[in-house]
């Protein structure tokens, strides 16, 4: 067994609540990235790294598998079976350098304040049956959508979230927001845990926007994206670099 006290524990950080696939993938790729763990070396075993992270280990394996999908690691069960980081981590179609920390922000920050925002007042509305309809279609298409139509029809239901709101300006800045995230999407892989969970969130904020519950609404929606938020710094950024050029 790992000791605890081991360095390699001190320098990474436990997931929090609420979104803890998204949150221990970004940790993973932080420690990965940082050095932590070196291209080549093994990752703790599952039980210690589980445990310092406070998840459980299916959410871990949840995130291994992911990464190893992503071309981070090399996981091998059984009994001298564990993760290996790859020897030449990916560089992605769409090379993460060309963004800095500051952009990914400020990214993150005007999206953080302007869909809340807009899950909040739609949930202080009255919602016309035309309106119910079409959330619930939107709900209904993204859960059912493929890989490659994913992105588009999840973008289209924050929209529509943001319609029933009821300002056109509100609606056009979440656009906004949602157009300059979907850029940063597209560079990081596609992951079948996060998308099942985010899924679950997007039933959680329309079960509050048509109940008519503004701060659950809210609330589920701040939730969702700190979910988002944590892949995108996880895979985009590398925190050794700071706001340098290229980080």
């Amino acid at each position: 067994m790992s000791d605890p006290a081991d360095p390699v524990f001190r320098l990474i950080q436990p997931a929090r609540r609420g979104n803890a696939f998204e949150e221990t993938v970004e940790r993973l790729l932080h420690a990965i990235k940082l050095g932590v763990f070196p291209a080549g070396s093994r990752l703790p075993p599952e039980r210690d790294l589980a445990e310092h992270l406070g998840v459980s280990r299916s959410t871990l394996r949840d995130g291994l598998a992911d990464l190893q999908t992503a071309g981070y690691l090399t996981v091998q069960r059984g009994r001298y079976g564990g993760a290996v980081v790859s020897a030449s981590l990916p560089a992605g179609g769409d090379s993460p350098a060309s963004l800095r920390r500051s952009e990914v922000e400020d990214v993150l920050a005007f999206r953080a304040v302007v869909e809340p925002g807009a899950a909040r007042l739609a949930a202080q509305r009255a919602c016309s049956e035309e309106s119910r309809r079409d959330l619930l279609g939107a709900l209904q298409a993204v859960d059912d959508a493929d890989a490659a139509r994913y992105r588009p029809l999840d973008a289209r239901l924050h929209l529509a979230i943001a319609e029933v709101a009821g300002s056109p300006s509100l609606a056009l800045a979440v656009a906004q927001a949602r157009s300059r995230t979907n850029d940063m999407l597209d560079r990081i892989p596609f992951l079948a845990a996060n998308i099942s969970h985010s899924n679950r969130q997007h039933a959680a904020i329309v079960k509050a926007v048509l109940g008519g519950n503004p701060e659950r609404a809210q609330a589920e929606m701040t939730a969702h994206l700190e979910g988002t938020a944590a892949l995108l710094r996880g895979f985009l950024l590398d925190e050794a670099d700071g706001d340098a050029e290229g980080a």
